[in-house]
This record gives C-alpha cells, sequence and structure tokens, in this order.
C-alpha cells in the first residue's frame, strides 16, 4: 500500500509539472506588464477579467490546448521561418501564425463593437502569444518543429530543444514568477522606452536572430547543465523583461 501511495503521488508530480511548462515565464511577463500599466488601462483590464490578474490569464492559451473546440488557434503559437528569410519574405499560411494572432487580437481589443466576451477571450490570448513570441524558439524551424523534435538531456533527464527554453531554464532556478518579475535587470527610462517603442516586426527580427544561434550552440544529444543555464539565462531574462513591457505598451495603447 505505501508503495502504491508513494508511486501514485509520483505520477500526480509528473502529469502536473508537465501541465505546468511555461507557466513560470508567461506569468513574470505578465507581472511585469502589470507594474507597467497605466492607470487608466489598469482599471479597463480589471474590469475585462473580472479581478483576474495578467499573470493568471497568461497560460490560458496554453490550458485550452487541450480542448479539440480550440484546435483552429493551435498555429497561432508560433511561426516557422528559414533562417535565410525575414517575415514579409515567407508565404503566410492560411490558419495563421503568431504574428497574424497578435494582430487579430489587437484588432479585437480596439474594436469598441467587440463583445464582452470576445474582449475577455482575445485578451487572454494576447497575453499569451505576446510572451510567446519572445521566446526564441517560437520562431524555430519548421523540419524540427521549433526544436520539439531535438532530443537532449537537461541535468541528465530527457527533454528537447523547445522544452529547455519554455520552461527548463526558468524552472531549474526555482523561483516564483514573482520572484523572477523583481530580479530582472534595471533599465533606465530611456532604455525602458527604447523597448516599448519597437514595433512588432523588430520582436520577430530579434527573436530571430536569437533562434539562430541557439540552434548553432544546442546539437541535438547536447547533455546541458550549470554551464548551459548560465550561459542564457541573462538571454532569458532579457527576454521575459522586453515582453512584459511590450505588453504593457500595447495594453495602454489599447485602454490608454
Amino acid at each position: 500500500m505505501r508503495l502504491l501511495l508513494i508511486f501514485t503521488s509520483a505520477l500526480f508530480l509528473s502529469v502536473n509539472s508537465s501541465e505546468e511548462w511555461g507557466a513560470t515565464g508567461h506569468r513574470a511577463i505578465g507581472e511585469v506588464a502589470t507594474q507597467n500599466l497605466s492607470r487608466k488601462a489598469s482599471k479597463a483590464i480589471d474590469k475585462i477579467l473580472q479581478g483576474e490578474s495578467l499573470a493568471f490569464v497568461s497560460t490560458y492559451a496554453d490550458e485550452i490546448r487541450s480542448d479539440s473546440q480550440y484546435n483552429s488557434y493551435a498555429p497561432w503559437h508560433y511561426v516557422n521561418m528559414p533562417f535565410d528569410k525575414a517575415y514579409h519574405e515567407i508565404p503566410h499560411k492560411e490558419e495563421g501564425d503568431i504574428i497574424q494572432a497578435i494582430e487579430h487580437c489587437v484588432a479585437v481589443l480596439k474594436n469598441p463593437e467587440s463583445s464582452k466576451a470576445d474582449q475577455k477571450f482575445f485578451l487572454k490570448l494576447l497575453v499569451h502569444f505576446i510572451g510567446d513570441l519572445h521566446q526564441p524558439m517560437h520562431v524555430g524551424r519548421e523540419e524540427d518543429k521549433g526544436g520539439n523534435d531535438i532530443k537532449m538531456k537537461w541535468f541528465g533527464g530527457n527533454t528537447n530543444l523547445h522544452r529547455v527554453w519554455d520552461s527548463d531554464i526558468i524552472d531549474s532556478y526555482q523561483m516564483s514568477y514573482t520572484e523572477l518579475s523583481i530580479n530582472l535587470p534595471r533599465l533606465s527610462k530611456g532604455e525602458i522606452k527604447t523597448i516599448q517603442a519597437a514595433p512588432l516586426m523588430i520582436w520577430v527580427e530579434e527573436s530571430h536572430e536569437l533562434v539562430k544561434g541557439i540552434y548553432d550552440n544546442t546539437p541535438a544529444d547536447s547533455r546541458l547543465s550549470y554551464n548551459y543555464r548560465e550561459q542564457y539565462i541573462g538571454l532569458v531574462r532579457t527576454q521575459i523583461q522586453k515582453g512584459g513591457l511590450r505588453l504593457a505598451a500595447v495594453l495602454n495603447d489599447i485602454y490608454g
């Protein structure tokens, strides 16, 4: 009986962890955005989300992926781009991609005729997709599904390149999203303004350039641990910070 309880607990922890991949980073981005909202935007968002925070709703777009009625939104989490092509040089898929998704969400939220239900739904999606775009593997190669098919070891355990960047690097620090959000680099007002002023296509170009280096430095079957984490944790923190600041800028523009 004791062994059965231990096995059941271990199984629960394993399943629960798999459901939480990427949550810490998304929630930190939501928290950074919250800290940089205008008072007017903050009030408008609180009314739409009925008290739920940006951090709380930041994982919603992942949570609904298990429901088949939302299958059409699956391609909105990423865009696949060859290394030698820019976004405007590739064919845009009819089912959409993360750039089209962000633009669509913003259009819905700016439309005064949008229903309350649509305002809430697409605000939740926008929070998540802006976070996704700042995780470089969401602009990865199509042939390996943004690194999902590139197997490797993380501190001896099985993982893949996409998961390393979604969650392994962040979660190995064992910090909560609030701890992570208050331990980001200090920026001047000028630096913050520059980050927030960058248009959507600059975000895409930044992640596209970063992902090239990640692929080069992380071949299949790599055995990753402390050295890799220390090499890239600064970049991860920077991308979280940029994602949060830019999310705030978009929401301030929408809600004033």
